[in-house]
């Protein structure tokens, strides 16, 4: 740390629990982050060897620290979030949220309205939500207008105005839609009644409601209301096929939040379950963009935070899938089993699926981002120190017998570049030696693109295990290439990855697009090397047997070729044609044999 004020500044923070803001020369926040212990955790920004360059890049730019001291852990986090939030300094992961979601609204005056809106008024009315989706408001609006018979209007229902009788009953009164409390007809008792239950079922809790309606139709049966009783069945129905539509966890988790996320190289992705008496009544899936090369625990506590706040949860336990920092006032559980860690396991694919959603998005609008984020998850995965923009892969394990051939292919940012495809016909090697004929073509190979001062690739790929791999690097070291080009084998049984004097192999996870990308890469050599070897056995034969008609010697046959340009054409061509070529003697002879045949 060379700047002296900064120096001091460090040393002389607290050893307690706080929020720490560091300051460029322009005196702008440039990054926010709270610690359990103040001075440890800045102190670590300036003694550590930092690998993250963007995490280089701030410590550079920080010329001066500022803190604040708080109570608790929880307090520590709360600040951090709100500081974030009001200044959103460039090297902070933000949470942007343009959207202003609806919520449900239980107005407070006599015979209370119920409906959907996306301004939160603090005049002591009930906000249920926010509720991430629409569509899911209007159904249990829906649903609530079915069951019970509440007012629309915008009335003052006062108990002076009513026995004034200053209101008249309106069409949805005739329509049964209301129960006609503008005159009195319904008491504000029995109004009250069916708010508690339409309160009950938006919380989920639909057992009270159930209950009820099926006593009510009981009751219209066993007096003969068949009518009625029918209507209140038809109302049962309903709520039971709304019930079956939520997604039911298990009845004895109540009032909990989920939480998990999923990363990759630069962004994070976090789903959000809220838990209800047994069943899922809200869920919110976002993409979080690292800024410092972020963890998944330091991504999750973010989210966490900012998404209990937007959502107004008062929860007061959290399932998440490993153990977070959130205060001393929440309950943590890591489940181990049952349907506490099948909640969370729902939670990771809610999660993954957003993330492939995102993916298929971003390959048709953005294919720039596509490219990088596979390119940096490509980097990571294989332990490289680039990105492979530019890939080559090798494959002769088909050189079997005679024809012996070998294929390259080449892919750039991860899709195939077909014209740069080459093949190989072994020159140096007797028999079916692969191990030989890796080393002549990976020579060959190298050895042009440096003689025409062409791009070499990020990353070589041998179609093989270490023996094969062990080949290729003696033609890089004799090169001098080793070092200067990352290369490794992988092996056809159970796709191990192997590297240079490792001898233990690196196993990708089967569904991990950098695997994807390898198995394409091995797949199109072996292909591209298949064709060839068989265009060249075919083309061999049918030349073998032009060989073996009397009379026809190795001049003509090179004379056919150079015209026809194909065996194949030679074979289909006219005696005129060939009578052109080679004379009436020889075309004749060669004419009679396929002809004959």
């Amino acid at each position: 740390m060379q700047n002296t004020s900064l120096d001091i500044q460090v040393k002389t923070l607290p050893n307690s629990p706080g929020v720490y803001q560091y300051f460029d020369k322009n005196d702008v926040i440039i990054y926010v982050g709270k610690a359990k212990n103040l001075k440890k955790r800045v102190a670590s920004y300036f003694t550590k060897k930092h690998e993250n360059g963007k995490t280089r890049i701030l410590v550079r730019k920080i010329v001066r620290v500022e803190h604040i001291v708080v109570e608790t852990e929880s307090d520590a986090l709360l600040l951090e979030n709100n500081l974030i939030k009001k200044y959103q300094p460039r090297y902070n992961v933000l949470l942007k949220d343009d959207k202003s979601y609806p919520w449900i609204c239980i107005k407070k005056e006599r015979f209370p309205r119920i409906f959907s809106t996306r301004r939160v008024i603090k005049d002591g009315s009930e906000y249920f939500g926010p509720y991430t989706n629409v569509r899911t408001v209007n159904t249990l609006l829906e649903l609530i207008r079915e069951l019970y018979q509440l007012r629309t209007c915008n009335y003052d229902l006062s108990q002076e105005k009513i026995n004034a009788k200053k209101y008249k009953v309106c069409l949805e009164y005739h329509l049964g839609n209301c129960k006609g409390p503008c005159e009195g007809l319904q008491t504000e008792k029995s109004y009250q009644e069916d708010v508690l239950a339409i309160r009950n079922i938006i919380k989920g809790n639909f057992k009270d409601s159930l209950e009820r309606f099926n006593e009510m139709m009981l009751n219209f049966a066993n007096e003969m209301k068949f009518e009625e009783a029918q209507k209140i069945k038809e109302k049962l129905a309903l709520l039971e096929n709304y019930q079956a539509k939520s997604t039911i966890v298990s009845p004895s988790i109540n009032n909990v939040d989920v939480f998990s996320i999923i990363s990759d190289e630069g962004y994070g992705y976090a789903n959000f379950f809220k838990i209800m008496n047994g069943a899922i009544i809200q869920s919110y899936t976002t993409e979080i963009k690292k800024k410092l090369d972020e963890t998944d625990k330091e991504l999750l506590e973010l989210f966490i935070v900012e998404t209990r706040s937007r959502f107004n949860s008062l929860s007061k336990e959290i399932y998440v899938p490993f153990h977070v920092d959130v205060g001393e006032a929440m309950k943590v559980t890591v489940p181990k089993l049952g349907d506490k860690k099948r909640i969370v396991e729902l939670s990771i694919r809610n999660a993954k699926y957003y993330r492939q959603e995102q993916f298929k998005q971003i390959k048709i609008v953005d294919p720039d981002r596509h490219v990088k984020r596979i390119m940096a998850q490509m980097q990571k995965d294989l332990r490289l120190k680039v990105e492979p923009r530019h890939i080559e892969c090798f494959d002769n394990s088909n050189i079997q017998g005679t024809n012996p051939v070998a294929a390259c292919v080449v892919f750039k940012d991860g899709k195939p570049s077909k014209k740069e495809y080459r093949h190989f016909n072994i020159k140096t090697v007797e028999g079916p030696d692969d191990f030989a004929s890796m080393e002549e073509v990976v020579f060959r190979r190298y050895k042009r693109l440096l003689n025409e001062n062409e791009p070499l690739p990020q990353l070589i790929i041998i179609d093989g295990g270490k023996g094969q791999l062990s080949s290729a690097l003696k033609s890089l070291d004799v090169l001098g290439l080793r070092n200067k080009i990352a290369i490794v084998g992988i092996a056809k049984r159970l796709e191990e990855i192997y590297y240079p004097n490792d001898p233990i192999p690196l196993y990708l996870d089967k569904k991990s697009e950098t695997l994807k990308i390898i198995q394409h890469l091995r797949n199109e050599a072996h292909r591209f090397g298949i064709t060839h070897h068989r265009n060249k056995r075919s083309k061999a034969a049918i030349q073998t047997e032009l060989e073996q008609i009397p009379g026809i010697g190795q001049q003509t046959i090179v004379t056919l070729l150079q015209h026809f340009r194909s065996t194949k054409r030679v074979v289909k061509a006219s005696k005129e044609e060939l009578v052109e070529i080679i004379g009436e003697s020889r075309a004749t002879k060669l004419h009679n044999y396929y002809h004959n045949k």
